[in-house]
């Protein structure tokens, strides 16, 4: 009865959109260190991306959802569309991750995508759109956000949370750590990341069925 209740509970979470750790959901079998799960997916111009299209270049991964509050703090105070900025002046391929199926929130077709990209003034170097799921389960995302750096060497080198304040609260980003920030940053000056593995917080990201 009690796994029942909790079952129960988890379903209703992740109905709601709520934060909750998706290890129930996520499948995949990333692991900082080992080499980045290859993935195949479509961006909002119809262009088949691949990621070893970008081989030697540092790459982010961000999984993303307009309609989750935490994702909505990140881009309503422009944190994020100046990180992507920074990023790219790193010479950093940034690609956001949309993966909610069809009839789930966060779902948007091409279009939709690149007029909030306009919106909110956002610069990733691509869009991608994974309503099957498919690049979700080869990382094993969990929220959005949920943040992954791939290195020139196509090493998974971080995985996790894009600051260490797991609220969705506009005030927690005075003083947050990125962990984003720190990893690039040690991975251009030659350094192991050190913190290369974090908890990832926000919305459970909505898996499709598995066909």
């Amino acid at each position: 009865m009690q796994s029942l209740t909790r079952q129960t509970f988890i379903a209703g979470l992740a109905l709601a959109g709520l934060a909750f750790p998706a290890a129930a959901f996520a499948q995949g079998a990333a692991k900082v260190g080992a080499p980045a799960p290859a993935f195949q997916a479509v961006d909002v111009e119809g262009k088949t991306r691949n990621l070893s299209e970008f081989a030697g270049k540092t790459v982010i991964l961000e999984w993303t959802n307009h309609d989750c509050p935490y994702v909505r703090k990140h881009y309503n105070s422009a944190t994020m569309q100046n990180l992507q900025k920074d990023m790219a002046k790193e010479g950093v391929v940034w690609l956001s991750v949309i993966s909610s199926p069809q009839g789930e929130q966060g779902h948007v077709d091409a279009a939709k995508a690149k007029e909030l990209t306009v919106q909110r003034n956002a610069a990733p170097a691509g869009i991608l759109l994974d309503p099957n799921s498919k690049v979700a389960r080869a990382y094993g995302a969990q929220t959005t956000p949920h943040m992954y750096i791939i290195d020139p060497k196509g090493t998974l080198a971080y995985m996790g949370a894009i600051d260490d304040k797991p609220t969705s609260a506009a005030s927690s980003l005075q003083g947050a750590k990125s962990y984003v920030r720190q990893a690039v940053a040690e991975l251009k000056a030659g350094k192991p990341v050190s913190e290369a593995s974090t908890k990832a917080y926000g919305c459970v990201v909505k898996y499709a069925p598995l066909s």
